[in-house]
């Protein structure tokens, strides 16, 4: 097994009262767990996922997949740099080859990531064993240790269950922006009986909830927790923000100092804003939102 303790993660991450209006005002106390400090490079989740796939690469090759502006591959280059393993990124988009590298994936090569490019049709079946089998062969890494795409695999659903159990009796709902929903099929796991986890998907579609119930499957042999999703918060998917969703962020930023990830972290917070105005939120009740990332970069 491969031993993490070079990447030495600032564990439990810290929780952080926040003083706003907009929740206090209708008797709700907001929290932020932090999880953005556990790592000044494998941010938040990334930590808590890709840590037990680490240590179960044993030193081999890591191959992952993920888009140009994968969080999830920068953090996997990061974590090869710092462990020394030597990383694939299997990349959507063959058209992207003979492109400049954007800052992202920039970011992955200079630590030491080889990029493979593949057609979306390829992608979207990378999960087929054949499919697998012909990209490990074509991208040079047959006998690799393979991440899914956003590490959510049933280690890494494990991996999220100590996110739950760090928030036991600090919230009546935690609450988090979900993208492959791995976090949040572990985090339920880990919470106490009398919580509850809000997912809010920054992808359009509708399909995550077969996912995660698919993931607790695997990870836990069946159903775990309470949880729900509130599909409004996407801003039309992955990567896409909005004007609104711009401004929301920045005032957030000016009335807290604390600096807002846009593509997950914004999308959390304006809904939970939303919801709140709604009154989907008693009075008394404690939110934990997860800060799962920081701006890049």
């Amino acid at each position: 097994m491969t031993s993490l303790a070079a990447l030495r993660p600032r564990l439990p991450s810290p929780l952080q009262e926040i003083e706003d209006d907009r929740f206090a005002g209708r008797g709700i106390r907001l929290l932020l767990k932090r999880d953005d400090l556990i790592h000044p490079e494998l941010i938040g989740n990334k930590w808590r996922k890709l840590a037990p796939n680490l240590a179960a690469a044993a030193g081999r090759t890591v191959v992952t997949f993920g888009g140009a502006y994968s969080n999830h591959l920068r953090a996997t280059a990061a974590a090869g740099r710092l462990l020394g393993l030597p990383t694939v990124g299997v990349v959507r988009g063959q058209e992207l080859a003979d492109r400049p590298l954007n800052p992202s994936l920039g970011r992955c090569t200079a630590d030491g990531m080889r990029l493979h490019f593949v057609d979306r049709s390829t992608y979207r079946l990378a999960a087929d064993p054949e499919t697998l089998t012909a990209v490990l062969r074509a991208a040079g890494a047959e006998g690799a240790y393979v991440v899914p795409e956003g590490g959510s695999n049933a280690l890494a659903v494990r991996g999220c269950h100590a996110l739950g159990e760090e928030l036991r009796g600090q919230a009546d709902v935690v609450a988090l922006a979900c993208g492959t929903g791995g976090t949040l099929a572990g985090l339920a796991a880990g919470l106490a009986p009398d919580q509850r986890a809000l997912g809010v998907p920054v992808l359009r579609g509708g399909f995550l909830t077969a996912g995660i119930q698919a993931l607790q499957a695997r990870a836990f042999d069946g159903p775990r927790g309470t949880w729900r999703l509130d599909e409004r918060f996407h801003f039309g998917g992955y990567a896409r923000t909005t004007p609104e969703l711009d401004d929301f962020a920045a005032d957030f930023e000016d009335r807290h100092g604390l600096p807002v990830e846009r593509l997950y972290v914004a999308k959390l917070l304006y809904g939970l804003v939303a919801l709140a105005a709604e009154g989907a939120f008693a009075r008394g009740t404690t939110i934990a939102a997860v800060v799962t990332g920081r701006p890049f970069p």
